[in-house]
Parts: structure tokens; C-alpha cells; sequence
């Protein structure tokens, strides 16, 4: 009997967890979202890097950036500085469909979140960030996020949606 009711209160303890982790982790509505009654925003302010969009072919991905550090037909990976690197990821038919670009501290040229996001988002006690909106008629979304400290990595990712 004993068993039984850890076995419970084990599975209610990790449902409340994932429950909380959820709702910590889901990004908020912007106003434009929420002006929309909750709908999707519908021209993202960023939509390419380094001249690379999500729907491109490998081969103009791979043009705009050069030879890749780690070449494969379903994702490239790029280091561009100690400070600067890009994953791409292709789909079946080999176009991007993952853009993910990782910027660490001290990196020159770091998109801000207004300039990724087109708004300024507060950041957590911590001093980190996470914002991620949905584009459908762009048929991709668009996170930023930062991490804590003083030396924070900043990722920003373009992926389609499916």
C-alpha cells in the first residue's frame, strides 16, 4: 500500500513539475498579439541572417555563407568566431527549414532582442530573456533568448512551423 501511494504521489509530484514548467516556459502574447485576440503576428521584423531565409535551397544557403565547418544533407553547422556560430538544418526536400544562430559574450554585431523581436522585452531578476512569436503567414516562428550571468549566450532561431 505504501508502494502504491509513493508510486502516486511520485506521478502527481512530476505532473505538478511539468505543469509549472510549462507555464514558466510558454512565451507570453504580445500586445500586437494581444490586440489580435491572441492570433499570430503576421510580418516578422527578422527574417533572414546573413542573407539566409527559411525556405531556401542548401545550395543559396550555402552560397551566402560559404563552406560550412560541418557539411550534411540534413544540417550545416558554421563557426564564423570563437564567438559566432550557425546551425542550418534542411527538410526532405532540402530547403532550410531551421535557422539557429548562437552569439556568446563579448561577440561584436549581437542583434538586440528589439531588433529580432521589433520590441524590447524585460528581462527576468536573472538577467536573462526568452521571447518567441509565431508567424503563420510567414509559416515559420521566431525566439530570442538569452541566457543568465555576466557572460550570457544569446540564441536566436527561425524554424517552420508544420
Amino acid at each position: 500500500m505504501a508502494r502504491i501511494l509513493g508510486t502516486s504521489a511520485t506521478r502527481l509530484l512530476t505532473a505538478v513539475f511539468v505543469v509549472t514548467a510549462l507555464t514558466c516556459l510558454c512565451p507570453t502574447l504580445s500586445p500586437a498579439q494581444k490586440r489580435a485576440g491572441g492570433a499570430e503576428e503576421e510580418n516578422p521584423v527578422f527574417r533572414e541572417y546573413r542573407g539566409v531565409q527559411i525556405g531556401m535551397t542548401t545550395e543559396e544557403a550555402r552560397k551566402k555563407l560559404g563552406n560550412p565547418k560541418d557539411k550534411g544533407d540534413e544540417q550545416d553547422f558554421y563557426i564564423f568566431s570563437e564567438q559566432e556560430t550557425t546551425q542550418i538544418v534542411y527538410d526532405k526536400t532540402h530547403k532550410v527549414s531551421v535557422l539557429s544562430v548562437d552569439f556568446s559574450s563579448g561577440a561584436p554585431g549581437v542583434p538586440t532582442c528589439k531588433t529580432v523581436m521589433g520590441a524590447e522585452i524585460e528581462p527576468k531578476a536573472d538577467g536573462s530573456m526568452y521571447k518567441m512569436v509565431r508567424y503563420a503567414k510567414a509559416g515559420y516562428w521566431v525566439s530570442y533568448n538569452r541566457t543568465a550571468g555576466n557572460t550570457p549566450m544569446i540564441t536566436i532561431t527561425l524554424q517552420k512551423i508544420d
